[in-house]
């Protein structure tokens, strides 16, 4: 007579905890200062708040530096979320990844090298690379993001003399000054929604939206709202953009990755690159998309809000101004889309974000206080898709960001 045996369902593997993801970083960051400087004072100071690394102030003999550490080239949420495997499984992969001369800082290093020999964007100097750690020199002064809150009416030149800076980059031989191996393309915004939401994985993604983060009636108007904006981005992205020739672009462009010295006449500095090949429209969209969120957040300042709203307007016109009616449609659609597309990617990512994990002021006000970015998400896509007239949409989501903010 046989017997039926009945088994223990398997309690899921263990995913990495913070406090040793961190603790490894900094050690491994520390190792690293002394095999570059043997005879120097080496002294971590405060961590730097991050998403997608681990980045730390140091000071070597007094002098301040910042380190950086990645993770199998992964965000952090990702990595704590499990998607790296258990905390020994990436301690393993993680020995080989740091070997690896295409491993994300490598890259990012001999970008940083690369820019040093251009004309154009002046970057932050490296003073190294060692056991997978990227230590930079501090870009000294303010960043785009807090001069277009204290100075709004100077939003025009501010965007204005960034994009000069990266006019170099927009030439079209500079696309093959970066191989393959070098690009950071999959840190683009396309790329990234593309592995976000892609399939039956993305909707699973959609599903765990704001499960850690969000009151349930929030989380139940984030998640639908979200899933109907990627959607509509899917269907848009096939519509609208066509292949276009490329051009090498920032990647990285944020606000706070734009820092203007404070004794005023100097060409800006830009941080944190991820040069890639592709579309030059990526790079204003992503930084139109992370200043609109930044003027959401910053609710105590609506006049402020306005203005730089209005000044990306004028800065977006000057653009359009200098192109053929069709290219200048062209030029909307894709900027909108790229838009939307990075506020989703951002959104989607900080509200997934394990509760444990420390985030920046800006990123933690956006996970207290998701609905107002999503509504403009939901607003502006629905729109896009209705109004087959690009520029009628480029107006409807800026007065949609206007009431967002409002």
């Amino acid at each position: 007579m046989s017997t039926l045996t009945l088994s223990t369902p398997r309690s899921p593997a263990p995913v990495p905890q913070i406090a040793e993801v961190f603790d490894f970083a900094r050690a491994q960051i520390h190792q690293a200062a002394a095999d570059l400087w043997p005879h120097a004072d080496i002294r971590l100071g405060a961590h730097v708040p991050s998403i997608t690394g681990y980045v730390t102030h140091l000071a070597v003999d007094e002098r301040p530096l910042y380190a950086k550490y990645s993770y199998l080239g992964m965000s952090l949420v990702s990595l704590l979320r499990g998607a790296g495997g258990t905390w020994p499984q990436v301690r393993e992969a993680q020995a080989d990844y740091v070997r690896r001369p295409d491993a994300l800082l490598a890259r990012e290093y001999a970008q940083l090298q690369l820019l040093a020999q251009l004309d154009g964007p002046r970057a932050c100097a490296a003073a190294g690379l060692e056991r997978g750690v990227l230590f930079t020199v501090p870009a000294v002064g303010s960043t785009l993001g807090d001069l277009l809150l204290r100075t709004p009416a100077q939003t025009v030149p501010l965007l204005e003399g960034t994009f000069a800076e990266l006019r170099p980059l927009y030439r079209t031989r500079t696309a093959g000054w970066l191989g393959p191996s070098g690009a950071i393309g999959e840190r683009s915004v396309a790329a990234t929604f593309a592995r976000k939401f892609n399939g039956i994985s993305g909707q699973t993604y959609l599903d765990r939206i704001g499960a850690d983060r969000c009151p349930p009636a929030v989380r139940t108007e984030v998640a639908g709202r979200l899933r109907a904006v990627v959607a509509r981005l899917r269907h848009a992205r096939l519509v609208a953009l066509q292949p276009a020739l490329e051009v090498l672009t920032y990647g990285e462009l944020k606000p706070e990755h734009v820092v203007f010295p404070d004794s005023g006449g100097e060409r800006p500095l830009f941080i944190d690159p991820g040069l890639g090949r592709g579309r030059a429209t990526s790079d204003a969209a992503k930084l139109i998309s992370r200043i609109v969120l930044r003027l959401l957040i910053a609710r105590s300042m609506p006049h402020a809000a306005t203005q730089v709203l209005d000044g990306v307007d004028a800065f977006a016109q000057n653009r359009v101004a200098l192109r053929s009616a069709k290219a200048a449609r062209s030029w909307q659609r894709e900027v909108l889309i790229f838009w939307m597309m990075d506020t989703t990617n951002l959104l989607s990512t900080v509200l997934s974000a394990p509760p444990g994990l420390p985030l920046n002021e800006r990123t933690r006000a956006l996970a207290d206080r998701p609905l107002a970015a999503c509504r403009l998400l939901d607003h502006a896509s629905a729109a896009f898709l209705k109004q087959r007239d690009a520029p009628t949409a480029w107006h409807t989501a800026l007065d949609t960001a206007r009431e967002a903010i409002a």
